[in-house]
């Protein structure tokens, strides 16, 4: 049977793009489906306009440290509504280079809703497209759980837009959006709560990053309730709202923030109309080749569940195109060794095993922990600590992980990343010169364990 299309992508993300042009590249004919807007999640409502933010938010932390190297400065004023204005117009420029980097690599754009008709068929603004394959890269979409009052709180889509800095910011949540937010909203200057229903945010990291990140933001004055969840939200008269936890105490905010998980985005996508099978989360099934139940049907990226990174989609997507249409240059995504960041003020960097999950699974390890006072402070009043640590295997002195709070930590642990990724021992860090005067010597000069 002749097909309108060799591929055809319902999403324009990080992952959709990269599979369509490169599939483009290899010969095969493509289109692309968004309803939306191009580039996905990170581009629009994520990774790119929250690290604006959180840089927008570092200023806070420069002008105070500035008097300390001889700045006198007038009083800093800080405008919400011009750096969200010029977020936006970079995002926009940004929506135009996805845009080019289709057209221009020969797929063929469709912007409206797709929805699969069949297992080789789409229909989109009521034309329908046969295609011998498709691809789901629909992503993921924020979920505010349904307590009394939900209506009022926000996720992390409407902060990107908010009109105005909140006076009061309640943050909800445990994992890296929440964390990476809450600072956001306390380095712009409003009051920040972060309420976790956990006993310590950011789990599945290493537990001394866990720690050390809620010594220094305690440090900062952010206000952290652990072991807390709300049972509602109610508008008050003027506006703000009142917040009842579960152990019955309130709290008043201008704003409600929920980061408490994404789920994926199948709405209205047709998937009833094929054998595509879905996981207990929801997640769409798929095997080690992105095939699902029906074999004409892929799916990669945030709405298969796996690691919900953009790299990570970047990879699964070239590695899409190439299985589908150059073979020959096929390998496959290995998720281990992914180094990730999370853009908390102090920044985390962190790739390979967790001390916990190196104990967990049989190794024998030595824990070499550095914990320091940054140069760059040392004429401030500002008494912020960076954490170094490193998981080795006391047996083959390989370094199962590498792990950092402070500046810079996702810069340093990307270079790092290699050489974990490369087998590097801990005789390869001892042996590697460290540039002085830096941070990032701290990783190679550590030479005591202070665990085993």
């Amino acid at each position: 049977m002749a097909y309108d299309f060799d591929l055809y992508v319902i999403g324009a993300g990080s992952g959709g793009v990269r599979a369509a042009r490169f599939a483009a590249g290899f010969g095969a004919k493509v289109a692309v489906a968004e309803s939306r807007y191009l580039g996905g999640t990170c581009v629009n409502v994520g990774c790119v306009p929250k690290k604006l933010l959180v840089y927008g938010a570092h200023f806070a932390e420069d002008f105070e440290q500035a008097s300390g190297f001889g700045w006198s400065l007038d009083e800093a004023q800080f405008d919400w509504a011009t750096l969200i204005a010029n977020k936006d117009r970079e995002i926009n420029r940004l929506n135009g280079i996805y845009r080019n980097l289709l057209v221009n690599s020969g797929v063929t754009l469709h912007e409206g809703h797709a929805k699969i008709v069949d297992p080789n068929t789409v229909e989109i603004n009521g034309e329908r497209h046969t295609a011998k394959n498709i691809l789901i890269a629909t992503g993921g979409w924020p979920q505010i759980p349904e307590i009394p009052g939900h209506e009022h709180a926000i996720s992390s889509n409407q902060a990107f837009f908010l009109k105005e800095l909140p006076k009061r910011v309640l943050v909800v949540g445990g994992g890296y959006i929440a964390v990476e937010f809450a600072g956001i909203f306390h380095g712009l200057g409003a009051q920040t709560t972060l309420l976790y229903r956990g006993e310590l945010f950011l789990r599945g990291f290493d537990g001394s990053v866990r720690k050390h990140l809620q010594e220094e933001l305690t440090k900062r004055g952010m206000d952290l309730q652990f072991n807390a969840d709300i049972e509602r939200i109610d508008k008050q008269a003027d506006g703000s709202l009142k917040v009842t936890l579960k152990d019955g105490r309130q709290l008043e905010a201008d704003c409600v923030f929920y980061a408490t998980g994404r789920r994926p985005m199948l709405d209205n996508l047709g998937l009833e109309n094929t054998a595509v099978k879905l996981d207990k989360k929801g997640f769409v099934e798929v095997d080690d080749l992105y095939q699902t139940a029906e074999p004409s049907i892929l799916a990669l990226g945030d709405v298969i569940g796996r690691v919900q990174l953009t790299p990570v989609a970047l990879a699964e997507g070239m590695a899409v195109a190439r299985r589908l249409f150059k073979p020959e240059q096929y390998r496959p995504v290995d998720y281990k060794m992914i180094p990730t960041a999370v853009f908390s003020l102090p920044n985390i960097g962190t790739v390979g095993l967790t001390e916990e999950e190196a104990r967990e699974a049989g190794h024998e390890v030595q824990i070499f922990e550095s914990r320091f006072r940054p140069m760059k402070l040392t004429l401030t009043e500002c008494q912020e600590r960076t954490l170094m640590k490193l998981v080795v295997d006391a047996q083959t002195d390989k370094v199962l992980g590498c792990h950092m709070v402070g500046p810079e930590a996702g810069e340093i642990v990307q270079g790092l990343a290699i050489a974990l990724k490369a087998g590097a021992t801990k005789r390869h860090f001892d042996e590697t010169i460290g540039v002085h005067p830096t941070a990032a010597e701290e990783f190679v000069t550590l030479r005591t364990p202070v665990g085993a």
